[in-house]
């Protein structure tokens, strides 16, 4: 063997790949995502409330009358970042959904590269902060594992919370790829809209300062304005009484302001109240009096998320960024019908199939909007926010589907043109190929070894420049949980098919309903009768189109489908038994042990001393939750159902040493329950739950202490617990074995 010497550096100067960049002129893009806010609800848009920032958008850019998305969170933001239909990228529903079915999986595919993949990969720096919403749930804790959060999904950065919504003041967060706690609470001043563009300016100032020749892909989905609608004080006080002449007033309102702008077609009637919503003037008092409170509290969030968005565009102002920065500012469906016809004063009530009367939450009126409460209004004011429209989210009707859409670049877009309207249909999978277009982007065939899916958007780039070029996407399917809808240019005329599906009917027989939109667009004129030829040829293209993009089989499961146990693999089997050793991040909700509406031993192994006072386990927050803790040596179980306290407190004090600390919660009827709680094995207290919560909340589990607001009013969070805490186990009990065991306990308790 010979040893060689004296390489030269030509020979020993390892390969060197220039790193992509894409271009000098290559512009900024900033996409600005709003939750659950109606068509009309912006003030460019037709209302009443204070969105000047987004007003000013709107003037200095470009308007779109007729945008569409899907009618619900997670399919939106897959299409929105993939520019595919949601079904075929594996996003029929939320991602707290997976069915085993390819277009539920509960991620998106990895066959469908995300823009912030595709601009990664072009250069681009790639920051998000806000809701993600596109991972499988129970991949959200800690324990990831974390290939579909935002890091691993194309974004150099994240910042934000994982689930579908989250408490503003107290929010469950995430800092790239492990959990943190809120840098302040709201005795500080703290709101998460404030936080989240602190935070995206600080990327994006990062970046620029370092590498001023790199463009950025920033991504901004507030948490606003899905429930729970909370906002600081002064922005609540603002719309005191505002609402007070009721939804009938407004709605008509806003449509005579949406007519003057020219937002909607002279000739749009502005639709009947949906069912379920009655006529202001024939509301008792106190219903008169929550809803608009509870209105209230919506235009404060949305006013004061607005002030958010203009920070951030003075912030890109100032380091002169915003003249060659993409802005689009969307939202992902229309306004949320999940209060009910009343209003609630905690949305979780909704999926716990509560309907809380107006009388009984009048009571706590001046919760509403702050941190006490998790409120979203009533039927009436959601369809105010989508006037002209009828229904609502997750709806198929334009109601559901049919939300604002600005477009600001002011390098891009003629000064003649600032402030006009774009009448043409456009579809969120429209928007990723459109950015493509304008950047100069071609999404890859195949990345990192898989092939990719079709881009099957169409982009609408030429609108930016030309105000009369054609809609390009001329046929457009919608399918959420079962009701289906088709918008189709057939013959120069513009039509819709769409077919409202109540859950359990027969999907071949229910009737669908036809509507012209070029003179229709509320859909107020069924012509199912008059056209059948016409409505025949749109429910072929329908399904046509759904075999094309992955829609079968039709499923319309949804409610029931959170923390479903029937796939393979579940971390959440019926027998589960979790064990929990501190100290430990908290735990998302969708991640947690499946304690809703299931019965549980809960047991805590301590070695305490007199005073060792604090939290063994809690999930939730001060408006529903289930806490378990020593206070004063004893131990108490709060069983918090929607500010309905069930507590159990040990009648004498715990003994020094190791000690074995059980909460035995059994399921006893329908929506009834029970408690027990053991001091080394020996009964110690026990109570009836009058009601017995089958989802708790939001924001999930710590160990050890009470992260964010307290679920329990005897103590202040974190009240960590002062002993040791060896370990928490839940095991989850099946109904023959809770039986068996609420029997030996009535016979022990009648021995006793």
């Amino acid at each position: 063997m010979t040893l060689q010497i004296g390489r030269t550096l030509a020979e020993s100067t390892p390969s060197f790949t220039e790193p992509p960049h894409p271009g000098d002129d290559a512009p900024n893009v900033l996409v600005i995502l709003l939750d659950d806010t109606g068509f009309a609800q912006l003030g460019c848009y037709g209302s009443d409330i204070d969105t000047p920032n987004l007003d000013a958008l709107a003037a200095g850019g470009l308007q779109f009358t007729n945008f569409h998305v899907t009618p619900l969170c997670s399919p939106t933001r897959a299409s929105l970042l993939t520019g595919r239909s949601q079904h075929a990228v594996g996003m029929r529903g939320v991602s707290n959904w997976s069915t085993g079915f390819p277009h539920q999986l509960g991620h998106i595919s990895p066959h469908a590269a995300t823009v912030a993949e595709v601009l990664h990969d072009a250069g681009y720096g790639t920051f998000c902060a806000g809701k993600w919403h596109l991972a499988p749930m129970e991949q959200c804790s800690a324990a990831g594992p974390m290939d579909h959060w935002p890091l691993a999904r194309g974004f150099d950065r994240f910042y934000g919370f994982l689930e579908g919504e989250t408490d503003q003041f107290h929010p469950d967060l995430v800092c790239d790829n492990h959990p943190v706690d809120p840098p302040a609470g709201p005795d500080d001043g703290y709101h998460l809209s404030v936080d989240l563009v602190d935070q995206l300016l600080r990327m994006i100032r990062d970046s620029k300062g370092v590498r001023p020749d790199r463009p950025f892909f920033a991504y901004l989905p507030f948490g606003a304005t899905h429930a729970p609608h909370q906002a600081p004080p002064e922005y609540l006080a603002k719309y005191r009484g505002r609402y007070d002449d009721g939804w009938d007033v407004h709605r008509r309102r806003w449509y005579e302001r949406q007519l003057e702008l020219g937002l909607i077609p002279p000739d749009t009637q502005l639709a009947p109240r949906n069912p379920g919503v009655e006529a202001w003037d024939d509301l008792p008092d106190n219903q008169q009096r929550l809803a608009a409170r509870l209105q209230e509290a919506f235009a404060a969030f949305l006013d004061h998320t607005d002030d958010q968005i203009g920070r951030l565009i003075d912030g890109l102002r100032a380091m002169g960024e915003l003249d060659d920065t993409i802005v689009v500012a969307l939202a992902d469906n229309g306004a949320s019908q999940e209060g009910g016809p009343y209003g609630v004063m905690h949305e979780m009530k909704f999926f716990n199939f509560i309907l809380e009367t107006p009388d009984e939450a009048i009571e706590r009126i001046d919760d509403i909007g702050g941190p006490h409460s998790h409120t979203n209004y009533p039927w009436g004011w959601a369809q105010c926010g989508n006037t002209p429209f009828r229904w609502y989210k997750q709806n198929t009707h334009e109601g559901g589907v049919h939300v604002p859409m600005i477009v600001h670049w002011p390098k891009g877009i003629d000064p003649d043109q600032h402030g006009t309207l774009r009448h043409q249909f456009a579809n969120v999978a429209d928007i990723a190929p459109t950015l493509y277009d304008l950047i100069g982007v071609t999404p890859p065939a195949t990345r990192r070894g898989l092939d990719q899916l079709p881009v099957t958007g169409h982009s609408f780039a030429e609108l930016l420049t030309d105000p009369d070029a054609p809609a390009r996407n001329t046929l457009q399917y919608f399918e959420m949980m079962g009701s289906r809808a088709l918008v189709a240019q057939l013959d120069g005329v513009w039509w819709k098919a769409v077919c409202r599906h109540e859950h359990g009917g027969d999907f071949d027989t229910e009737p669908w309903e036809l509507y012209r939109l070029d003179d229709d667009w509320s859909e107020c004129h069924d012509l199912a009768d008059d056209e059948p030829d016409t409505l025949a040829r749109l429910i072929d293209l329908w399904w046509s189109e759904a075999d094309r993009h992955g829609v079968l089989p039709l499923d319309d499961r949804g409610v029931e489908l959170f923390g479903a146990r029937f796939r393979d693999r579940s971390p959440h089997p019926a027998d589960r038994r979790y064990v929990y050793r501190p100290p430990m991040s908290p735990i998302p909700a969708q991640a947690a042990a499946s304690i809703g509406g299931r019965s549980f031993d809960l047991t805590a192994t301590v070695t305490r001393s007199s005073g060792d006072d604090g939290v063994l386990y809690a999930t939730g927050t001060q408006n529903s939750g289930i806490s378990v803790f020593v206070q004063d040596d004893r131990l108490v179980v709060d069983y918090n159902a929607f500010d309905d306290h069930t507590v159990v407190e040990s009648a004498d004090p715990l003994p020094d040493g190791v000690v074995t600390l059980t909460a035995r919660f059994r399921r006893t009827g329908s929506r009834t329950g029970s408690v027990e709680i053991l001091v080394d094995g020996m009964p110690a207290g026990s109570s009836d739950i009058p009601f017995y919560m089958r989802m708790i909340s939001s924001v999930g589990a710590s160990v050890g202490f009470d992260q964010g607001s307290p679920v329990s009013t005897r103590y202040p969070a974190p009240f960590p617990f002062a002993g040791l805490l060896h370990s928490v186990e839940i095991q989850l009990v099946s109904r023959e074995a809770a039986g068996t065991d609420a029997a030996r306990a009535q016979q022990q308790m009648a021995q006793q």
